[in-house]
């Protein structure tokens, strides 16, 4: 009897991302400006982020294979156009996602780590349109803006804007991407086998 007791709760806990994860899963890839093309300015390795911490201790973007490719794609298509792609923020740790929730237990904005985020999956990325030099488009907003102006179906923005959002957005739903209601930057592939909820963090490489 105790033996099948003891089964069943590690049953329940193996459910639970452990701490102890410290081999990288092997569906998750890593997006780099140099193999990829794609900028990256990850904002929680900085304090420049809605928490004004630094929560990751270095940069780097990680994605589940089908959404990296997913997300080449899209940058592919971009560049052709005379634009590309910016990345603030892709594969995210679920004790990152603890904290997060921690500071905006809000679940239009942040995912309640009970549940677990698409970036705790590596299925999301939250991104920005550049051109071709380099430079952020305008959006509207800046990233991580907790407001009406940073949803999609807010009208009071100029025109310009509102080309460079439906820009950003038919190249990402092209490629397989879905957006939210609430982020003109946050974009998922939801419909993946065995999604899991990773606990995994990268070392830093120097």
């Amino acid at each position: 009897m105790n033996h099948y007791l003891f089964a069943i709760v590690f049953c329940f806990l193996s459910t639970f991302p452990s701490g102890s994860d410290r081999q990288k899963p092997g569906d998750l890839v890593e997006i780099t400006t140099a193999k990829d093309g794609i900028l990256l300015d990850i904002r929680y390795a900085t304090t420049d982020n809605f928490t004004r911490q630094q929560l990751y201790d270095c940069p780097r973007c990680f994605l589940r294979k089908e959404v990296a490719a997913a997300l080449r794609n899209a940058q592919r298509n971009l560049k052709k156009q005379g634009f590309g792609l910016q990345v603030f923020d892709c594969y995210r740790p679920h004790s990152i996602q603890k904290k997060m929730w921690k500071i905006v237990p809000d679940p239009h904005y942040v995912a309640n780590p009970k549940k677990g985020s698409m970036h705790n999956r590596g299925q999301a990325v939250d991104l920005t349109l550049v051109d071709s030099s380099g430079c952020p488009l305008d959006m509207g907003t800046g990233y991580d803006f907790f407001g009406q102006a940073a949803h999609w179906a807010y009208q009071g923005l100029p025109p310009e804007i509102k080309r460079h959002r439906q820009l950003l957005l038919q190249a990402m739903e092209n490629a397989g991407f879905h957006h939210i209601r609430t982020e003109w930057w946050h974009f998922s592939i939801k419909h993946l086998p065995q999604s899991k909820i990773y606990s995994w963090e990268w070392k830093c490489v120097y």
